[in-house]
C-alpha cells in the first residue's frame, strides 16, 4: 500500500507539473530563504517576497550585513514577524559560525534560528538530496486522509507516528522529487476544504474517502481560542510631521512601529474618552472606522484617532517624522491598511 502511494503521488506529479519560481533551484540559501517564507504564508502571496528577498540579497553575506529594520520593511505584510529577525540570525550565523557555507547535516541545520525539523528536511532533500521527509500541513493532510489515521496532529503521540509514516513513503533514491510532490498534492488536489476528489488518483484506497470522513481528517485536539484586544491610535499631526513610536515590550509586533497607543478592555473607546487622556491641543479630530486584523492566537481590533495638533507634549519614546517618510517605516497589517486610505498618496 505504501509503495504504491509513493509511485501514485510521484506520477501525478509529474503529470501534473506546478510552476514555481524556487522549483529549477537546488541552492541551499535559496531553498531555506523560500522555506522560511512559506511557513504561515500562502505560495501565492510568498513567491513574490521570494523574488525580492534573492534581488536585494543574493547572497548570504548580503543578507546577513542588511540592517534589521530594513529586513522588517521587506518582509512587511507577510506577517509573523518573529521570522525576519530569525531569518536576519541565522544568516549572521552561517556567515560568522559556518564562513558562509550553508551546512549539510540535518544536526547543524538545526542550530540555525528559526530552523525546526521540518525545514531541516527541506533544506537536507531539496539541496543534498538527502532522505528526509517533509511534514508540513500538507502532508499532514494527505496521510490522514489517505491512510486514515484519527490520531492527532498536535499531540506529541501524532507528530511521532506522522513522521514515521513520513519516512516509510519517502523515496529515498528521490528525497527531492517526491516531497515536492506530495507537498503539491496537499496544496492543489487534496485541499482543506474542497478537495477534488473525483479527480483523485488515490481516490481508490483513500480509507478517509471510502468513509466519507474527508472533511474530519486530519485530527486535532486543540482549539486555538483567540484573546481578543482593543487598539486605540493616536494619529498626531504636526504640520508636516506625524508621531510614530517603536513596539519594544515583548508582545505581538515586537519591533515593528506603530502610532501612539492606547489599550482598552471589551470595546475601543469613543473621541471624548480618548481625549480626556490626551495632553495637547488640538484643531481637527477625527475618527476612523474599526479595522480588524486576526491572529493565530488573538484578534485585534483597532481604530484610529487623526489629530492635527498646534502643541505636543511629547512621550518619552515617540519619534516626530516628516509625513512622506511614513512610507519607509515597518507597520503591522491593522495600520498599513490605515495608511493605504488615509495616507493613500504617499503610497
Amino acid at each position: 500500500m505504501i509503495s504504491s502511494f509513493t509511485t501514485a503521488i510521484v506520477s501525478w506529479s509529474e503529470d501534473n507539473p506546478r510552476e514555481l519560481p524556487w522549483k529549477e533551484t537546488n541552492h541551499p540559501y535559496h531553498i531555506w530563504l523560500r522555506e522560511i517564507i512559506l511557513q504561515q504564508t500562502r505560495v501565492e502571496q510568498g513567491a513574490a517576497y521570494y523574488k525580492d528577498f534573492l534581488q536585494s540579497y543574493p547572497s548570504i553575506h548580503d543578507l546577513a550585513q542588511a540592517p534589521l529594520d530594513e529586513i522588517y520593511k521587506k518582509w512587511e505584510g507577510l506577517g509573523y514577524y518573529n521570522r525576519a529577525k530569525n531569518l536576519h540570525f541565522a544568516a549572521q550565523q552561517i556567515v560568522n559560525e559556518f564562513d558562509g557555507e550553508f551546512p549539510n547535516n540535518f544536526k547543524d541545520l538545526l542550530r540555525l534560528k528559526g530552523v525546526g525539523n521540518y525545514t531541516a528536511a527541506a533544506i537536507s532533500s531539496f539541496a543534498f538530496k538527502k532522505p528526509y521527509a517533509v511534514l508540513d500541513g500538507n502532508v499532514f493532510r494527505v496521510l490522514s486522509r489517505y491512510f486514515g489515521v484519527n490520531i492527532p496532529i498536535d499531540s506529541t503521540r501524532g507528530k511521532k507516528h506522522f513522521q514515521q509514516l513520513a519516512d516509510q513513503c519517502l523515496d529515498t533514491k528521490h528525497p527531492d522529487v517526491y516531497n515536492q510532490a506530495i507537498m503539491d498534492f496537499g496544496a492543489t488536489l487534496c485541499t482543506p476544504r474542497q478537495p477534488l476528489c473525483d479527480d483523485c488518483p488515490l481516490s481508490s484506497n483513500c480509507i478517509a474517502y471510502h468513509e466519507d470522513k474527508i472533511l474530519e481528517y486530519p485530527v486535532k485536539s486543540k482549539k486555538i481560542i483567540k484573546q481578543e484586544r482593543f487598539f486605540n491610535f493616536i494619529v498626531i499631526q504636526h504640520n508636516d510631521s506625524i508621531i510614530i513610536q517603536q513596539r519594544k515590550d515583548d508582545d505581538i509586533w515586537k519591533n515593528l512601529f506603530q502610532f501612539p497607543l492606547i489599550e482598552s478592555k471589551g470595546k475601543v473607546l469613543t473621541t471624548s474618552e480618548l481625549l480626556k487622556t490626551l495632553k495637547l491641543t488640538a484643531k481637527n479630530v477625527t475618527k476612523s472606522k474599526l479595522y480588524k486584523q486576526a491572529l493565530t492566537h488573538r484578534l485585534v481590533y483597532g481604530q484610529f484617532l487623526h489629530i492635527e495638533a498646534e502643541y505636543i507634549e511629547k512621550g518619552d519614546d515617540w519619534l516626530e517624522i516628516p509625513i512622506e517618510e511614513i512610507k519607509t517605516y515597518s507597520f503591522p497589517k491593522i495600520i498599513r491598511e490605515y495608511l493605504n486610505e488615509r495616507f493613500y498618496y504617499l503610497y
